[in-house]
């Protein structure tokens, strides 16, 4: 049973707690008021809880686990004049609906030696804080100002807010929060505090002796194993509004789901510098290799149905970061040829690697026949296996990029790193089948393709040597 469901039974549609609904509380075009300024319909309760372990309880456990939570959560908040009020204890006001790629819109004031923030996908935060000298966590980086991605790792780019740009107390003030992927962007009271960071999973931080992640199936152990990343961000959850320390209102709670092609475009646009397009959208000048088994439709590479090989891009690449969109049909399968050789026929093996591109959740992929996990979308094939759940809905275009230094390769998907390995390292191989060509230091970049319609277009390469 779902959360929405469970927490309709609970009774949330009876949270009738104000009549006044001001204008601020009135969405602009495009948007969807989360909080209508008169009830706490559309909101439940939770505290800081991984996600994971909700979604392995039975559906009376998770009935009771909200129960609880909202009875919490009644104790402690209140809408008053419009606005939502929380004392500065209980569970947290957590949307009942899930949400992946969002633009966020949060006002709120705070009294001093609050110490509070904003949850996305269930995951904390955006940090709200006291930043005056009387504040309890002054020496723990409140001084620098709310906004900051409070618990990405000590030096992490979006950890610390750029600027200092929190209002007196007393004043309203107003965070903008642009989330693709775990790629995020905070603009508060109009200044620019967190620029495209990676929102870091405060779920799966190594543990401090042992060094080792959180697992919670076999997949993501092999994963961990392999290349001792954490998972990233989820993919979905709630939206959060955390409260601890002090009283904290909210109001002008707005949301706009981000579509795919638009999410694609603000990766895209982020570091640019030094990217040189190697397709001309119109036909094969400068490709070579099985040119003859792919077409250019609507302005994109597209493997003909039926047909395969490895279709290359001309110049050869030592390090070099590439970027690219791709679409997969049903089912689809290619691959992203990395340090290939012109003649080589079988990119997986002669190559540095190929790049699975797959469609990695579709039936025939998880029947009798599953995959093994080195074959999802995204994996080094048949070497280290990539994390799953990141692929947009299939049909959809996808975002990638590629760097590839020495002997290391990291695949960021859609805004999320799936990938981050160091073949040098890799010593065992499925099926016990060796890569002969993993140490290669330069080759060629293209495509693998395996008989179905996959598609790439606005592909351009960077290079780093």
């Amino acid at each position: 049973m779902s959360r929405t469901l469970i927490v309709l039974f609970a009774g949330i549609a009876a949270l009738v707690l104000s009549n006044r609904a001001p204008a601020e509380n009135t969405p602009p075009s495009g948007f969807t008021a989360l909080f209508n300024g008169n009830d706490l319909a559309g909101w439940h309760g939770m505290g800081t809880f991984d996600l994971r372990k909700y979604d392995a309880m039975t559906p009376d456990e998770r009935k009771a686990k909200l129960e609880a939570d909202m009875s919490d959560m009644l104790a402690h908040w209140k809408v008053e004049n419009g606005e939502m009020v929380n004392d500065g204890k209980g569970a947290y006001a957590s949307t009942d609906k899930d949400y992946a790629d969002v633009e966020l819109f949060v006002d709120y004031k705070m009294l001093p030696l609050g110490d509070s923030g904003i949850y996305l996908r269930g995951t904390p935060q955006v940090q709200i804080w006291d930043y005056t000298p009387e504040s309890k966590s002054w020496d723990k980086g409140a001084d620098k100002g709310s906004g900051g991605l409070w618990n990405n790792s000590p030096g992490a780019a979006g950890k610390d807010p750029l600027v200092l740009a929190d209002k007196p107390f007393g004043e309203w003030n107003r965070f903008r929060v642009i989330q693709t992927g775990a790629r995020t962007t905070v603009i508060f009271n109009d200044k620019l505090v967190v620029d495209h960071a990676t929102w870091e999973n405060f779920f799966d931080r190594p543990n401090a002796k042992t060094g080792a992640y959180p697992d919670y199936d076999p997949v993501r152990a092999a994963i961990h194993a392999a290349h001792n990343t954490a998972n990233p961000l989820f993919p979905k959850g709630p939206i959060q509004l955390q409260t601890h320390g002090s009283e904290i209102r909210w109001r002008n709670v707005f949301v706009r789901e981000i579509p795919s092609d638009e999410a694609n475009a603000i990766l895209a646009k982020h570091g640019e510098d030094g990217f040189k397009s190697i397709f001309n959208g119109s036909d094969f000048t400068g490709w070579t290799g099985a040119t003859d088994n792919y077409e250019v439709v609507d302005g994109a590479i597209q493997c003909k149905p039926g047909k395969g090989g490895n279709l290359l891009a001309a110049d050869d690449y030592g390090d070099f970061m590439v970027r690219l969109e791709f679409k997969l049909p049903p089912g689809g399968n290619n691959g992203l040829v990395i340090r290939g050789l012109d003649s080589a026929k079988d990119a997986a093996y002669s190559a540095m690697c190929e790049l699975q591109v797959l469609d990695t959740e579709h039936p025939r992929y998880n029947g009798e026949r599953k995959i093994d996990p080195r074959q999802a979308h995204g994996s080094a094939y048949g070497m280290v296996p990539a994390h799953r759940g990141y692929l947009r809905p299939t049909g959809d275009w996808n975002f990638q990029e590629v760097t590839v230094r020495g002997s290391t390769i990291k695949v960021e998907l859609n805004g999320s790193v799936i990938l981050d390995t160091d073949l040098s390292k890799v010593t065992e191989f499925m099926n016990d089948k060796p890569h002969p060509g993993k140490d290669r230091t330069s080759g060629k970049f293209g495509f693998a393709g395996h008989n179905e319609p996959v598609a790439f277009r606005n592909i351009r390469i960077k290079r780093l040597d």
